[in-house]
């Protein structure tokens, strides 16, 4: 019943959102935001993006209007965009407020991070780009690429993993995802558990906390800068960091640490609750129960 139940949410129509098909000039925030544009074959009405959106790499090109939690009205007005497309958060609301009373059309993205929401989105992004059809057809897509990851994580006998999501290293504090965050939900969907479900979003751990999570397998992410994978993870290469994590002592005497269960993906695909989700619960399945 439970499977059936899912299977429905997965096919389940779009979500209703103000559609802007006339909109020419589309600035699109957050790069799960951005990925879906490019998906449904729109991204001839981007002018802009923000500093998140990074996948495909053509959207770099694009100007860069700051940091999405970040904004400044003025550097996103300067791109003349005649409708803005942003994830649930962008900001700060002083910002919003003021880009709002601009005139300028703006559609917020309720962010969630299971399978339902990310199908959401993509139907919402649909929905205010006013390509309704091409929004179906990518949301069937996206639902037969969950599907798989509900079939592999349903085909996990025994106990499922625990994992442990690194976001940073930085000052040998392990900064960890906890509950309510897209580590947490990806994890999920990869079949596998959080190793620290009584902590609230990304918090910094205690070495006390790290040895009783007890991870099976450490987590963490390639943010496509050296400099910056070098600052949060101790390395820009899956063996710097691997040797960064497995130096920390806490990390070193957990199950993980001790069997050097250390992996890595791509950050956006990972965490960024788009059109690859699905791939990317696959690819953290194989890599969380590789030689299991």
């Amino acid at each position: 019943m439970k499977r059936l139940a899912l299977a429905l949410i997965l096919l389940a129509g779009p979500a209703l959102a103000d559609s802007h098909p006339e909109a020419r000039r589309v600035l699109a925030l957050g790069g799960s935001v951005t990925e879906i544009v490019y998906a449904l074959g729109e991204e001839s009405r981007l002018i802009g993006r923000d500093t998140t959106s990074n996948w495909p790499p053509e959207a770099n090109a694009l100007p860069d209007v700051g940091y999405v939690r970040a904004l400044s009205p003025e550097g996103v007005l300067s791109v003349g965009p005649d409708l803005i497309v942003a994830e649930d958060g962008a900001g700060p609301p002083e910002a919003v407020a003021v880009l709002k009373s601009a005139g300028v059309a703006f559609v917020s993205v309720e962010e969630r991070f299971d399978a339902e929401g990310v199908l959401d989105k993509v139907d919402a992004v649909a929905e205010a780009l006013g390509v309704p059809d091409k929004g179906r057809v990518l949301h069937e897509k996206l639902a037969a690429d969950l599907q798989a990851a509900l079939g592999r994580a349903q085909a996990v006998t025994g106990e499922p993993k625990k994992v442990l999501f690194v976001l940073s290293l930085q000052g040998g504090r392990v900064m960890a995802g906890g509950a309510d965050t897209a580590a947490d939900g990806i994890i999920r969907l990869a079949g596998a558990r959080n190793a620290m479900p009584g902590v609230q979003g990304y918090k910094p751990v205690t070495d006390e906390a790290v040895i009783e999570a007890a991870p099976d397998v450490i987590l963490m992410m390639r943010r496509g800068d050296a400099q910056a994978d070098a600052d949060a993870n101790g390395g820009s290469s899956h063996t710097a960091a691997k040797q960064a994590v497995l130096a920390v002592p806490a990390l070193a005497q957990t199950p993980a640490g001790r069997d050097g269960a250390v992996v890595m993906m791509d950050g956006l695909k990972l965490l960024g609750f788009g059109p690859r989700t699905g791939e990317a619960a696959v690819e953290l399945h194989d890599l969380i129960y590789a030689g299991s």
